[in-house]
């Protein structure tokens, strides 16, 4: 993949990842009360705490702790919401969330600059994001979960989750600005070289220096997290 002249070594790695995770989460739903699938949506979450306390090794501040704290919350929470959401509204989870990930990569990287050529949308939060890639992952997220509310004619109760693409989105960005303060790329580039997390990251496409575990779920937990306060709040369940 040629992008402004330059090739993206980590394109094919990480489209691949995204629809084979994508393609674990699709398997997860039909085994979704099992206690195997939890574990392990718990163990990524553990896993993403574990990275984030990495980045100290680099760089220590009590902002850092403050971030990293309300970092921590929001994994947690959305781990809990994870855990109580039934089958039918986690669909929306793994539609809006993954979705847009996927969709403002892929976008990103093909059309990205074609139409505004050298505006981003966020400049000092993540350099690499596009107007192109932006909208269009939010116009795939919000069409996925529409799509799906219509089908069960339920958007008097479900209305919320076309929330979903625009809060992966915040997700996203708040990890980027997390890594950013901490002078961190990717989340597993400290954590990843230790021997036994390197095997372990291998699982996210560590392995080709980029990403990690909390690259992969940072949409989850601010996305879940929200949704939870959201329903409880609202909807009262």
């Amino acid at each position: 993949m040629v992008y402004n002249g330059v090739m993206d070594k980590n394109f094919k790695v990480r489209v691949m990842i995204g629809f084979s995770m994508f393609a674990v989460a699709l398997v997860g739903l039909y085994t979704f009360d099992s206690i195997p699938f939890k574990i392990i949506f718990g163990f990524f979450s553990a896993m993403s705490m574990i990275e984030l306390l990495s980045f100290f090794k680099k760089k220590c501040t009590i902002y850092n702790i403050v971030l990293s704290l309300i970092e921590i919350v929001l994994l947690i929470g959305g781990t809990v919401f994870v855990m109580r959401v039934d089958l039918d509204h986690f669909w929306y989870i793994i539609l809006g969330v993954c979705g847009y990930d996927i969709f403002a990569y892929l976008f990103g990287k093909l059309c990205g600059g074609k139409i505004f050529k050298k505006s981003r949308p966020f400049p000092r939060i993540s350099k690499n994001k596009t107007w192109e890639g932006t909208f269009l992952g939010l116009l795939t997220a919000t069409l996925f979960v529409g799509i799906k509310i219509l089908n069960q004619n339920s958007f008097d109760t479900d209305w919320v989750f076309l929330l979903c693409g625009p809060l992966a989105l915040i997700g996203d960005l708040i990890e980027s600005y997390i890594k950013r303060k901490f002078e961190v790329k990717d989340s597993n580039e400290i954590i990843i070289k230790n021997k036994f997390f390197k095997y372990v990251e291998m699982l996210v496409g560590g392995s080709e220096g980029h990403g990690g575990f909390l690259d992969r779920v940072d949409s989850t937990a601010f996305t879940g997290t929200v949704l939870l306060v959201i329903i409880l709040v609202v909807f009262g369940l």
